[in-house]
């Protein structure tokens, strides 16, 4: 690191910004580790601040949702596409919580608000690192196949609005692990590769966790605001979140983590015309 962290902000927009992925990784740890022992202070007035688009290397190229080729996890090379999707979600993961970090941190939010989305990026970072070991054990790597560039789109359409933001990223975004993670763990172990249903196991655990952060503050924001929840996140996906949610939904995992039926059903991709 050439000069020294400044703050809890400034490392954050710093590992946003870093286009070397051990490095995004090393620091975004680093940086909550500091934050969690309370050795970085919020913000200061010479903070680097986050960029619009994050830091990333020549490789993937991002292409439409569309042009992603879906294989069948039942081949090794099927797995390996299956396995380069996750690390490229996980990796965009790492930035939209560091983003909600740095970018919302002049809002008057409580100090336990950006324990919790440092803990989500510490972990996003240990995802992002177990799946691309598990790529480099199947002799690929992250890089080797295009991937999307929808993600980063939630940040930008929410850069405003931090409302809107927890109710795109974390309640929907993360939500769909929750409702797609445990066939695809299944699916892993059927085929015989139980080392990637293992990190699977592990993500899904830790998203439980990142939905439940994230319902916990949407709640908080909503009520201090005096507005009821679920007509606040319906309002705010039709505004902020281009077609319906897709069923299947994880109705249990989904209510553990405090978002109940109410938030979602009727925005279903099957009930929205």
């Amino acid at each position: 690191m050439d000069t020294p962290l400044l703050s809890l902000r400034d490392g954050a927009s710093r590992a946003i910004r870093a286009a070397n992925l051990d490095e995004k990784t090393e620091l975004t740890q680093d940086v909550a580790r500091r934050w969690h022992e309370r050795r970085l202070s919020l913000r200061s007035p010479l903070d680097t601040l986050p960029p619009d688009r994050p830091g990333r290397p020549d490789k993937p190229v991002l292409v439409a949702p569309t042009q992603v080729v879906r294989r069948s996890l039942h081949s090794p090379r099927g797995r390996i596409a299956l396995l380069h999707a996750i690390a490229h979600i996980e990796l965009n993961a790492v930035d939209l919580a560091l983003d909600i970090v740095g970018r919302f941190a002049a809002a008057p939010m409580p100090q336990s608000f950006f324990d919790g989305w440092m803990q989500v990026a510490y972990e996003e970072a240990k995802h992002f690192k177990l799946v691309r070991e598990r790529l480099r054990a199947l002799d690929a790597d992250y890089g080797d196949m295009p991937a999307h560039d929808g993600l980063w789109q939630a940040a930008h359409d929410t850069r405003n609005d931090l409302t809107a933001r927890l109710a795109v990223v974390p309640l929907i975004l993360e939500a769909r692990g929750l409702d797609v993670t445990p066939s695809l763990r299944a699916k892993m172990r059927e085929a015989g590769d139980h080392d990637s249903a293992a990190v699977l196991d592990i993500i899904y655990e830790d998203e439980k966790k990142h939905v439940a952060i994230g319902a916990k503050w949407f709640r908080f924001l909503c009520a201090r605001q005096g507005k009821d929840a679920a007509r606040t996140f319906h309002e705010l996906v039709r505004a902020n979140f281009r077609g319906g949610l897709k069923p299947p939904f994880n109705d249990l995992a989904r209510a553990a983590a405090g978002l109940t039926p109410t938030f979602y059903r009727t925005l279903s991709s099957q009930n929205m015309s």
